[in-house]
């Protein structure tokens, strides 16, 4: 009997909405990063900068990429939302005032869930949480 090979799940990842917007701010700005705030000038919200723009260091986890982008979080931060999947998505309104998409009519948003008992248990095996 074959073993079932779980097929762990991303921890970030971005809807067709969020990647078209990404896409146009790289033709507009460069290369990207993200970094999730955690509360302080624009609440929570995703962030878009110009890579390198905002700087990150041992205090960061790097969840992914989104259509190339890295995607940061503090590790504090990340403590309390390791057990969930972010989805980057976009929203009418305006955006972070220190994130490239505020002038654009739009701003991203994270929208989550949490990790079934499964996915959990393989993120902790391959030591992502």
């Amino acid at each position: 009997m074959d073993a079932q090979v779980l097929t762990l799940p991303e921890q970030v990842q971005a809807t067709e909405k969020a990647v078209e917007l990404i896409r146009s701010l790289r033709a507009k700005h460069g290369e990207l990063m993200f970094h999730q705030s955690g509360g302080c000038c624009d609440g929570s919200s995703p962030m878009c900068f110009p890579m390198g723009e905002f700087l990150t260091g041992d205090s960061d986890v790097q969840l992914g990429t989104v259509d190339g982008v890295p995607f940061f979080m503090s590790k504090s931060q990340f403590e309390y939302w390791k057990h969930t999947q972010l989805t980057l998505d976009v929203v009418p309104g305006r955006g972070g005032m220190f994130s490239l998409e505020g002038s654009e009519g739009v701003r991203f948003l994270i929208r989550s869930r949490v990790f079934t008992d499964e996915e959990i248990r393989g993120l902790r095996a391959a030591g992502r949480i």
